[in-house]
């Protein structure tokens, strides 16, 4: 029986093709499924022999971590020559879209009060 394995969704393409790469260095047998025209699906990629689950999980398993140092000593390097992205950095990149947002929230803050204060009076 099948075996979901890894889903696909918001997986960049270079993480996913490293995914089927290290499947087949290893070589499970597996097989994808794609979300669907209006993506109602499971982009997904599928283990076909559930015997296989345990050891595939695990090569996956080692690979996020080793992903997830990568990205941390990444963010580390670019900390240390002040490049990191902040969020000051990023809200003054994108002055208006940022006012556009405190504006909407104060909308949404002044309705959800607005019942409230009637009861004052």
């Amino acid at each position: 029986m099948a075996v979901l394995l890894f889903k696909l969704r918001d997986v960049p393409d270079q993480e996913a093709e490293e995914v089927r790469q290290l499947l087949r260095e290893h070589q499970f047998d597996f097989y994808e499924t794609s979300a669907g025209r209006w993506r109602l699906s499971v982009a997904a990629i599928w283990l076909k022999d559930d015997s296989q689950a345990a050891a595939a999980r695990s090569v996956i398993d080692e690979y996020q971590a080793e992903l997830t140092a990568r990205a941390r000593q990444a963010h580390a390097e670019l900390e240390a020559q002040g490049r990191a992205p902040t969020l000051w950095g990023k809200l003054s990149q994108q002055p208006l879209r940022c006012l556009l947002f405190i504006v909407a929230a104060a909308i949404v803050l002044g309705v959800s009060i607005l019942p409230f204060l009637g009861l004052q009076g």
